[in-house]
């Protein structure tokens, strides 16, 4: 039964989409990973993607609900935060998603 339960659930998506100072990107990179580090309860899984050749990328971090990223907004994370703002070439674009479909490949 709770696995019936877990499916219905739905998991949450933030996503930024950034452009980095040119070079900027590897210590952004390493940053990004530090950051998510600190993260615990509600915690899903992340990704970061660049786009070839360019310091251009999207994040995405997936989270149970909006609180659980709310409440993993520490001092720490902030710090880090705080060290990765000075890399953008210009603001983030950031959202927040729902997952409402998640395929996986078939086993054999």
């Amino acid at each position: 039964m709770s696995e019936f339960l877990d499916f219905l659930r739905h998991k949450f998506a933030y996503v930024a989409i950034a452009e980095f100072k040119p070079g900027k990107f590897e210590e952004a990179k390493h940053l990004y990973e530090k950051a998510v580090s600190t993260y615990a309860e509600g915690f899903k899984g992340a990704y970061l993607l660049q786009k070839p050749g360019t310091d251009e990328g999207i994040a995405v971090i997936f989270w149970d609900n909006v609180g659980d990223m709310e409440a993993n907004q520490n001092e720490a994370y902030q710090a880090i935060l705080n060290e990765m703002t000075p890399l953008f070439a210009k603001a983030p674009n950031t959202d927040f998603y729902e997952l409402v479909s998640e395929i996986h490949p078939v086993e054999e």
